[in-house]
């Protein structure tokens, strides 16, 4: 009779301790239901759309795009400029670009009509160049289509280069249309707001986030709403140190009610860091080829050369420059050198030229977004035994190079990338010492009391 019992007993546990787990699981899933369906309630989306807008009509940082505009064309292509700029740069770096941008371009129609080498010497130091070359092409594109700036997000996702996130911002900001605009900003305010714990960068996530942005965008003010939140963000609801006390939607906070019960908890755990992509690791060897119209070393060029059109820097110039494939010696950067001036510009630099110096100035690691780029600088001055003609294009245009000479006072006036510009930097600066050291000691004057001395004697 016992071990019936027994096994009733066993079987009676085994059920409490299946349904306690699954009790658990349910509530761990409970959660992130809660964590990632539970929208805003409709008296939560009033309370922050009328504090997020009294707080950002005080609180608004006064930015040279945001000046009032009655044409809305002028006011659209306003935004679109600064929204592109402001994408991976900071606003302090964006502004001075913004003025200079505008006065040599204030309209789309002025934009359309400049070529890609004045706006890339105009972007120079914002970086991500791709921006640039959309700005131009997206300009270029209105105009031919008959001028007129597309007001809705679905017309303006037609144009290249702009995103849900531009479109946003341009239909609300300049045509008032009630749309979202989700940035990291407003990632970061809305997870604390839900208190969202799943991977922001998860594609769910992201359609969650522009779900609960739409919520809450107030349909009679939609462009300050969104500046608002990205407002907050930028300066109150930050990275690392948010000013909760002085943020105007705490109350509705759902993340610092959590910390405020819980000490293991606090508000910079939401959003939570996403795992970042493992940089790659690239080499190259640059050569900045200095070229002597005749044997006066003050009459010189420098060769520059065209990045291709597609990939990183498209349509850049910059110095001869050729990937490694890996760490390399002098000897084995200086033959891959040769052999790039070889192939496409027919410059053989033991027959062709006199090497008047060769010299290997420095190395430095330049940061793309997924790219550590080590790159060795070498400086080379010729002379062409045939004169600047020596250097010529290979006869198969396909594989040709665009190139051109410039002088130093060119190249000071070029907007060039700040990795070319560091490498100019680092070869003018060595070209001063070497000058330094070979120019000749000056004769050292004889001590004027000694001198006097031996007229006395």
């Amino acid at each position: 009779m016992r071990r019936p019992r027994l096994a009733n007993e066993r079987r009676a546990a085994e059920s409490s301790a299946s349904a306690s787990a699954s009790a658990s699981a349910s509530a761990s899933e409970q959660q992130q239901i809660q964590d990632m369906e539970d929208l805003f309630s409709d008296t939560d989306i009033q309370k922050i759309r009328v504090s997020l807008l009294g707080w950002y009509g005080l609180n608004f940082r006064d930015l040279p795009w945001r000046v009032a505009e009655d044409d809305v064309e002028k006011r659209a292509y306003r935004v679109w400029v600064s929204e592109v700029m402001l994408q991976q740069t900071r606003v302090q770096t964006v502004i001075d670009y913004f003025n200079r941008w505008m006065h040599k371009w204030p309209t789309l129609l002025h934009l359309s009509q400049a070529s890609i080498e004045e706006v890339n010497e105009m972007w120079a130091g914002l970086g991500y160049y791709r921006r640039a070359r959309y700005l131009l092409e997206g300009a270029k594109m209105i105009v031919a289509e008959g001028g007129q700036f597309p007001k809705t997000v679905s017309s303006l996702r037609k144009v290249p280069g702009i995103g849900d996130y531009t479109a946003g911002a341009i239909a609300s900001i300049a045509f008032k249309e009630a749309v979202p605009v989700v940035d990291g900003n407003v990632v970061r305010v809305i997870a604390r707001l839900k208190a969202i714990s799943t991977n922001p960068k998860d594609s769910s996530t992201v359609k969650k986030f522009w779900k609960l942005a739409a919520q809450l965008v107030d349909p009679s003010n939609p462009g300050d709403f969104n500046q608002g939140l990205m407002e907050l963000g930028a300066t109150i609801c930050t990275p690392l140190s948010p000013s909760c006390s002085a943020c105007p939607v705490s109350n509705q906070c759902r993340a610092l009610s959590i910390s405020r019960h819980h000490s293991s908890v606090v508000v910079t755990n939401y959003p939570v860091k996403a795992i970042k992509t493992k940089q790659r690791h690239d080499f190259s060897a640059v050569c900045v080829l200095e070229i002597l119209k005749d044997e006066d070393v003050s009459d010189s060029e420098f060769l520059l050369v065209k990045r291709p059109d597609g990939g990183l820097l498209a349509g850049l110039w910059e110095f001869p420059s050729a990937l490694l494939d890996g760490e390399a010696d002098l000897a084995g950067r200086r033959e891959v050198i040769d052999r790039y001036l070889k192939t496409h510009f027919q410059l053989d630099t033991r027959k062709a030229c006199k090497v008047i110096l060769r010299e290997h100035v420095g190395e430095f690691v330049h940061v793309f977004t997924h790219i550590r780029l080590k790159i060795y600088v070498e400086y080379m001055m010729l002379h062409l035994k045939g004169g600047m003609k020596g250097v010529s294009r290979k006869k198969r245009d396909s594989e040709a190079l665009p190139w051109k000479y410039v002088d130093s006072n060119v190249i000071s006036s070029m907007g060039l990338t700040s990795s070319v510009r560091k490498v100019y930097t680092m070869v003018e600066k060595f070209k001063q010492q070497k000058l330094a050291s070979d120019a000749p000691a000056p004769a050292r004057k004889r001590n004027l009391r000694c001198t006097k001395k031996e007229e006395q004697e």
